[in-house]
């Protein structure tokens, strides 16, 4: 089949075996060469250059094919299009000198895996952890983060949701800026540390979720636009051109980003993705590339024989991100609740800029218990217009929530975590509510112990002084508008920035943070404990709330969640049929009866029969 009308993945091209048979073979068996193909559809010739020769390639239907040679060692080589400047392959698997650097092939059948019998539990009785590679331990390494994994899987983690890991520029960064989709960061170790840390994983009996950014590519080392029309002028997004989903020959654009979802799954064994921000995708096809993207993603969990997930960010508050692609949705398995984070940290910090004026009420965080969305066609002053739809019918297992997550902790100006703007009896309150929720729930590295480091925003553009001036000029200038002072906004250039980043994970022994620790390790076990806990039947829950007096309940199923956000004494009228007792509590309660509770300032109790 020509790749001009090819639609959907070639698995048999793609060279992909279910990893039960791949992995079970006795020696993995190397070809004498390594296939090559890259789309230039404007080019009139493309050589491959590995050191001082000359290899060209043969063109058809605007993709060009060759093999690099098998030398019995790692081939690094350019891609030189019409004797032009040499440039790193768009797919290239491993940029191990970097965004500007060559390119080397990786034979990803010689790693050995040991995870043929893994099989990941259902996202709908997941328990996420995001992390960031760079931060998450001193040395900032996959290898690194594979030392603690045993401390996720005491604290009831069931999935690791990793941070950006495509190749960036610099050695330090969120990941948000890659370009080179298809390369693991070299400062995290590669291709083969990425499996490492996968394969470790799942021997632990933890799935991985990995953050992908679809929507748009980092300013430095992006070469895409020489090979061909990746992006388009005709939409725009926040960081400049648009990429190319709804245009002319944008299914061979799509055919990128595809191929790219299935390398993850297929060579990395990865168990979900996290798409970055989708609101910010422009494409008016009449079959989205999500929902392509989704499609090709069932197609592919049939061939394998396990489940594989897609996780949506998305601000636009519409269901149809979740719904069945045969009803018009995109097909996507679950999606972030934006509205369910505002909520909670407008009541229990208090914050009202920015976003934050849209919410700040009990009545908004009653409503974010039993509606993934509180702005679901209502007017929001934020954005001077109505938003939102109402997902009706729409379980609560579609959803992701939190407290605090790298966006909301690493987008304040000096990076606060919430342990650092409420005291701790709020943090457990907040603590409670998410991981009691009927969502998802997602806990942000360190938060489960309070950590004090921040999370602040970091690049490292030292090749690139110019660039790197204007990306701190831009931050600081982004924060004056709160009244921050420029020489108060972290430079994200400076190392100092990146350093103050890192956990520090000999906090965990100390008496405040351990406690923090214990509280979060026994609301992940109550949430095990309780069916009533885990079911996403939104249906199901009744909140009850007083916003003069602060405290709001609400109701599962034979289990009550008592939260008093007052600094006051509350007494909290009760409704149960039945006897009742305390399953969990921040504070115990002055009093109890089966008619009522009397509960200590900023305090949360967990009632069931």
């Amino acid at each position: 089949m020509a790749a001009r009308t090819r639609t959907r993945p070639d698995f048999a091209r793609l060279a992909i075996a279910p990893p039960g048979v791949r992995d079970k073979q006795s020696a993995p068996r190397r070809t004498l060469a390594t296939p090559l193909r890259v789309w230039a559809p404007n080019a009139r010739k493309l050589d491959v250059l590995i050191g001082d020769e000359r290899l060209p390639l043969a063109q058809a239907d605007g993709w060009w094919s060759g093999s690099l040679p098998d030398a019995g060692a790692p081939v690094d080589y350019w891609i030189v299009i019409d004797d032009g400047e040499p440039l790193p392959d768009p797919r290239s698997s491993w940029q191990p000198h970097g965004v500007h650097g060559a390119s080397r092939a990786v034979d990803h059948a010689l790693f050995p895996w040991t995870d043929h019998r893994w099989r990941p539990g259902p996202l709908s009785s997941a328990v996420i952890y995001e992390l960031h590679i760079g931060t998450f331990t001193p040395e900032g390494t996959f290898d690194a983060a594979i030392h603690k994994l045993d401390h996720l899987v005491e604290l009831g983690v069931t999935h690791v949701e990793v941070m950006p890991i495509a190749e960036f520029p610099g050695d330090r960064g969120w990941g948000y800026d890659g370009v080179a989709l298809f390369a693991v960061e070299h400062a995290y170790g590669g291709p083969d540390g990425f499996k490492r840390l996968v394969d470790a994983c799942h021997g632990k009996g933890l799935a991985v979720i990995l953050d992908v950014v679809y929507n748009h590519l980092g300013p430095s080392g992006n070469y895409l636009s020489r090979f061909g029309p990746y992006f388009t002028e005709r939409h725009t997004t926040p960081w400049g051109s648009a990429l190319n989903f709804d245009g002319r020959e944008s299914h061979e654009v799509r055919r990128y980003f595809c191929d790219n979802a299935i390398q993850w799954f297929r060579d990395y064994h990865v168990d979900a993705l996290r798409l970055d921000a989708i609101h910010t995708i422009v494409d008016t096809s009449a079959v989205p590339f999500l929902q392509q993207l989704a499609m090709e993603v069932e197609e592919f969990a049939a061939h394998l024989g396990k489940h594989l997930y897609l996780i949506a960010e998305s601000d636009l508050n519409d269901p149809r991100v979740v719904h069945p692609y045969e009803l018009g949705g995109y097909g996507l398995h679950a999606q972030w609740s934006d509205d369910f984070h505002h909520s909670l940290h407008a009541v229990v910090t208090g914050e009202s800029e920015g976003y934050y004026c849209d919410f700040g009420s009990l009545k908004d965080l009653a409503k974010a218990m039993s509606h993934p969305f509180v702005y679901a066609g209502r007017l929001s002053n934020y954005r001077a217009r109505p938003h939102g739809r109402p997902a009706l019918e729409t379980s609560g297992h579609k959803f992701v929530v939190c407290v605090q997550n790298h966006d909301q902790v690493g987008n304040r100006a000096h990076g606060d975590r919430l342990s650092a703007l409420v005291n701790d009896d709020r943090a457990k309150l907040a603590a409670a509510i998410v991981l009691l929720s009927p969502y998802i729930p997602m806990l942000f590295q360190g938060e489960e112990w309070s950590a004090s480091s921040p999370f602040q925003y970091f690049v490292d553009y030292a090749d690139e002084p110019e660039l790197a001036r204007a990306i701190t000029a831009g931050r600081r200038q982004e924060f004056a508008a709160f009244g921050w002072k420029p020489e108060d906004v972290p430079d994200p250039q400076d190392p100092a920035t990146f350093e103050r980043s890192k956990l520090n994970w000999d906090e965990i022994a100390q008496p405040r943070h351990a406690e923090m620790l214990d509280w979060r390790r026994r609301l992940i076990r109550l949430r095990r404990s309780r069916p009533a806990l885990t079911t996403g039947r939104l249906d199901l829950i009744e909140v009850r709330y007083d916003e003069q007096e602060k405290w709001l309940l609400v109701e599962r199923e034979g289990i009550t969640i008592a939260c008093n956000f007052d600094q006051q004494v509350r007494r909290i009228g009760l409704r149960s049929q039945r006897p009742i007792r305390i399953l969990l509590a921040s504070k115990p309660p002055e009093a109890l009866s089966d008619e009522a509770i009397v509960m200590l300032p900023e305090s949360v109790v967990v009632l069931g029969e």
